[in-house]
């Protein structure tokens, strides 16, 4: 049986030649994880040898060499008609007797291990698949449901058909792979009921920013192909991995996919038909489809294979909906991000438009042509280099159209699937998951795709301006002061974590409330009370969590934890809510609760609002989640900063608060920041630092409360300059008292990234740490260092 046929557990990595990459790797994980928890369906294997003993037994050998010799990939309609053929040639052909009998012997002693009928997937592999230069992922097909040895002999011959997909023929030419090089293995494994379950994909990087230190985890209900084709929008998870290892609830994130359908098994035994998409159930669509023990089992399966083969995996993963267990179905390198770059490259938006259309951001990138629409393959004449490629879903066949295309658009899809994968690989922005893409955007429209600004990918209407900037990052220059960031976003911490740095001076919370909440904390807290109306606002909100408060207090935590994560194990400093009365009121529900205030910026807002009856309940969910980050994660790199303190008596009163929700200074290393934005602060400046482990200058508040000028208006803008004499003498006072007192003395406030000149002043001056929006690191960190030699 071993020259046509090999069981898994007789085959690992120095087998690839033999049995294909994923193959392979299924054999290697089976005899060298099982023990460690990682847990693949069995089977076996058809050889290279086996496949193109067939070729020569139907004496195709030289007729598909003949058919590919003067093919010309990049007319697509030519690479469609002979691709066609020569599937159809080995379809029709018979397997060769030694090679049906040996393939007969295998499927039914899986049989008699089997407690009923055995159901099997037949997957392929490559012997040039999933190698580290290449991916091959997704070229050629898959069977599941199959069911009897007669359609498995039929699933194996289409198997090797599927080498010769347009894709998978044009990948080869354009890599330099010799076509009679490159043989196919079958793969027959147990199937894995998930189609009563959950499946999806997961790697073990942030597939956008390459941030090594997390698993990204995507699910859906229903077989995994779903998920990789991108016919729905599925659940996303990061788990962080040295939280992980530290035996610490690791997860970072949960974002609820719509999964509006899912992939059964069907009643027909074709293996081309044997598969159904049905609807979901609302009540499944509402919530998660995996539990956080999931979340984490699969998490720690996904480490010990990145362990073992000692780089960065792409997984496809399965819940049985039978016996509730998670497994493994295959794994391969990922051959994007792992590869690396100490380049930043940096797309910048420079116009504006009317938004057309959103979804989920691949890769980082903005692009502009015109729309094409396409509903199938036979439209592919239409798209053109450099046009925007619009559409419900892709599947493997449109590489060839996706490679003429400057950005791609889909309906469905989540970050892992098709189209997000190949977009990656051609280096190319996409927008997946949008919806109606297809019904909002025109054909032949001008539209600019932008996924430079965030997790949310949009797509405006006309072709705007936008700028790239790219920036060496080794041999950056030392500095003898700390260079932090302001970072709002949690989806783009991973990727600023990649820009030089000393950590966060500033993580704003406020941007995770209006962003990740949307939702005043006093309507969560009240919600029972609320009209009903109200009350459905704010249910579909938070339908996937246990109740509103809890809501609230997980998307808080998230947000905080991802930003700590990021960074560690450099400080965050995480700034409490700063919001004024008509920011809060701007919130679903806000109005209710929220006074009308002639000047907001001067009124109910920082330690005030923290320590007043009114808002101390909505301000002890703020303190539950920083607690959770800190003590139950051990994210203990995150700091807490407290602003606008007007007196030292809300000093203090802020301090007990803070100890009585169990946030005390110094216990487990807790560091507590007061914003210096007010001239009291600096006026006695002693007096606050009793209370703080010392201050951030806020440059803004402080700059308007010195001139006496409301920042916000028009009319006195060009007054507003930190760099004005009076606001210079105050900064020099604080960072004097700071250091007199060996105090931590930083500054956070938009100054220092506007004007590079007040950054160098800073730095005489003495201060700590200098916090800068993350576009203008590189820029103001090699304009201090020339000026500080």
């Amino acid at each position: 049986m071993g020259d046509y046929v090999v069981k898994l557990t007789e085959v690992g990595m120095d087998d690839v030649g033999r049995v294909g990459g994923k193959n392979a790797s299924l054999g290697e994980m089976i005899n060298n994880l099982s023990h460690l928890g990682v847990v693949v369906p069995g089977g076996f294997a058809t050889t290279a040898q086996a496949y193109r003993s067939f070729l020569e037994h139907a004496g195709l050998t030289e007729r598909i060499a003949a058919a590919l010799k003067d093919l010309d990939v990049e007319d697509v309609n030519m690479l469609a008609r002979i691709g066609r053929r020569i599937r159809q040639w080995i379809i029709e052909s018979e397997l060769p007797s030694a090679l049906q009998e040996t393939i007969s012997i295998a499927f039914n002693e899986m049989q008699k291990q089997a407690a009923g009928p055995i159901v099997v997937a037949v997957r392929s592999s490559a012997t040039a698949e999933d190698l580290p230069e290449a991916s091959f992922a997704g070229q050629q097909e898959t069977y599941l449901n199959v069911r009897g040895l007669d359609n498995v002999l039929l699933a194996v011959r289409r198997v090797f058909a599927s080498l010769f997909n347009d894709r998978a023929i044009a990948y080869r030419v354009h890599h330099g792979f010799d076509h009679a090089e490159v043989a196919l293995s079958a793969g027959v494994q147990r199937m894995v009921r998930s189609d009563i379950g959950a499946a999806g994909v997961m790697f073990t990087l942030d597939t956008e920013s390459g941030f090594p230190d997390v698993v990204l985890i995507t699910g859906s209900y229903g077989l995994g192909e779903a998920v990789v084709q991108g016919s729905v929008n599925p659940d996303e998870f990061y788990i962080h991995k040295p939280t992980l290892a530290a035996h610490r609830p690791g997860i970072l994130q949960r974002n609820l996919g719509s999964k509006k359908t899912k992939l059964i098994y069907s009643g027909d035994t074709d293996p081309e038909k044997s598969l159904q998409e049905v609807d979901v159930s609302k009540q499944d669509r509402q919530r998660f489809c995996l539990s956080d023990p999931d979340l984490l089992e699969l998490a720690q399966q996904a480490v010990t294979i990145e362990k073992h083969y000692s780089r960065p995996m792409d997984i496809e993963w399965a819940k049985d909906g039978t016996d509730g267990k998670l497994y493994i179905l295959q794994a391969r390198p990922e051959t994007v991000k792992s590869r690396g770059s100490q380049t930043i490259e940096r797309y910048i938006l420079k116009g504006s438009g009317e938004i057309v259309a959103e979804g989920r951001s691949v890769g980082q990138r903005i692009a502009r042509g015109k729309a094409q629409l396409i509903n199938d393959l036979r439209q592919m004449d239409k798209v053109r280099q450099g046009d925007v490629l619009v559409t419900d879903m892709t599947d493997p066949d449109w590489e060839p159209i996706m490679k003429r295309a400057a950005a791609i658009v889909t309906n469905r899809g989540g970050r892992t699937c098709h189209a997000a994968i190949i977009a990656r690989e051609l280096g190319i922005p996409a927008i997946v998951g949008c919806g109606d893409a297809t019904k909002r955007v025109k054909d032949g429209s001008d539209v600019t795709v932008s996924c430079a600004e965030g997790d949310i990918g949009k797509i405006y209407a006309g072709q705007l301006d936008f700028e790239v900037q790219r920036f060496q990052l080794d041999g950056m220059p030392k500095l003898p002061v700390k260079i932090m960031m302001n970072v709002a976003n949690p989806d783009r911490a991973f990727n600023f974590a990649g820009i030089p740095n000393s950590g966060v001076g500033l993580a704003r919370l406020e941007f995770i409330i209006n962003n990740m909440i949307g939702v005043h904390p006093k309507a969560l807290l009240e919600f029972d009370q609320l009209p009903a109306d109200l009350r459905d606002t704010i249910g579909k909100r938070t339908v996937a969590y246990a109740d509103p408060v809890t809501f609230y207090v997980e998307k808080l935590t998230e947000g905080i934890a991802t930003l700590a994560a990021a960074f560690a194990p450099h400080p965050v400093i995480v700034r409490l809510s700063d919001f004024k009365s008509n920011e809060y009121a701007h919130l679903i529900g806000g109005e209710r609760y929220e006074p009308h205030e002639d000047n907001p910026m001067l009124g109910f807002r920082g330690a005030a609002r923290y320590i007043s009856e009114d808002f101390r309940e909505c301000f002890e969910l703020e303190c539950q989640a920083l607690r959770k980050v800190r003590d139950e994660m051990g994210l203990t790199n995150v700091e807490v900063m407290v602003p606008f303190v007007r007196t030292v008596t809300e000093a203090r009163q802020v301090i007990e608060l803070l100890k009585q929700n169990g946030l005390q200074r110094g216990k487990n290393a807790l560091r507590i920041i007061m914003m210096c934005e007010i001239p009291s602060n600096v006026i006695l400046a002693d007096r606050f630092l009793e209370y703080f482990d010392g201050f951030s200058i806020g440059s803004n508040d402080l700059t308007q409360l010195t001139l006496g000028l409301d920042r916000d208006s028009g009319l006195i803008a060009s007054s507003f300059d930190e760099r004005d004499p009076a606001v210079k003498a105050l900064l020099h006072m604080v960072i004097q008292s700071c250091n007199q007192a060996d105090k931590y003395i930083g500054i956070c406030g938009q100054g220092p990234s506007d004007h590079p000149d007040l950054a160098k002043w800073l730095l005489d001056e003495g201060i700590s740490s200098v916090s800068l929006n993350p576009d203008t690191v590189v820029e103001t960190w090699i304009y201090m260092a020339g000026l500080s030699v």
